[in-house]
């Protein structure tokens, strides 16, 4: 099991995880989910207490992978696989993205 703090303009949103069978699920922190004026990180993942489950990494997330060329120096600089989408999201997405969500692992 793997999982990611996200966080949203440098606070504390949520956790993603990728699940021992590969699936993945992400759950909006209580803090969060409990302050009206917090918004959710995307309109396809709405603020809830329930966590959101999925067998493929969510569409939000997806969409922050490089692609093409670039994905293929990034994988190959980092010695990943190019399906490893987990890993893939926490090399590209931990600091400078394009919208106000980052991604940081959580080492165990």
């Amino acid at each position: 099991m793997r999982k990611a703090q996200i966080l949203y303009k440098d606070e504390f949103a949520g956790i993603l995880t990728q699940n021992s069978d590969g699936t993945f699920s992400f759950e909006y922190g209580r803090d969060w989910v409990g302050d009206a004026l917090k918004p959710s990180i995307s309109p396809t993942l709405p603020k809830r207490k329930e966590k959101y489950q999925s067998k493929y990494l969510f569409p939000f997330f997806f969409n922050m992978l490089p692609e093409g060329s670039n994905k293929q120096v990034v994988c190959k600089y980092n010695r990943i696989d190019k399906n490893d989408y987990f890993s893939l999201l926490m090399i590209t997405a931990q600091h400078d993205t394009i919208g106000a969500v980052t991604v940081v692992k959580i080492n165990d």
